[in-house]
């Protein structure tokens, strides 16, 4: 995949990720976001682990300006997103991808958000008061990523994004 096609991918995923940001689940707390881990799967088997970063904490910055996101955001959606595409890129299977985002934003996101809460946002929980709420949240979202990539694979579509062109296994 040629570099103007990522970065227009990139676009893409997160305009997305933005306009569907009214869309999320309250669960304590924490406004679980589905979509935006549908996007970090996508964007770390497509794309990478860097853009998949990049992608996440651009989505997450403007929701939060917008006012459709908060700061808890920013721990989730990074290390599920890094995750994701680390574990993609040296795997080469769709499933390390989707695992990446679960356990980077399910529980590592999870307990980063503590600190974001009870320092930043002023909020009283329990240490590992997040873990439930992301997971349940990435779970949801990324599986629909997998169906996505699953279909791009039957399809045939999924070699011609993947920049290697290679043909990756579940």
């Amino acid at each position: 995949m040629s570099k103007s096609m990522k970065l227009s991918l990139a676009g893409i995923l997160i305009a997305l990720g933005v306009v569907c940001s009214t869309f999320y689940i309250p669960i304590g707390v924490a406004k679980v976001f589905p979509i935006q881990h549908f996007i970090n799967v996508l964007a770390g088997i497509l794309l990478g682990p860097v853009y998949a970063v990049s992608m996440a904490f651009v989505t997450s910055l403007i929701r939060v300006i917008s006012g459709t996101g908060s700061l808890l955001a920013f721990p989730g959606s990074m290390c599920g997103a890094l995750l994701s595409g680390l574990l993609f890129k040296s795997s080469k299977r769709i499933f390390m991808g989707f695992l990446g985002e679960v356990v980077g934003t399910g529980i590592i996101g999870g307990l980063l958000a503590y600190p974001v809460a009870t320092l930043l946002l002023s909020k009283t929980v329990a240490f590992y008061g997040f873990i439930l709420p992301f997971l349940i949240s990435t779970s949801v979202g990324s599986s629909f990523s997998i169906l996505l990539i699953l279909s791009f694979k039957k399809m045939g579509i999924l070699k011609k994004l993947l920049s290697e062109g290679e043909y990756y296994e579940l």
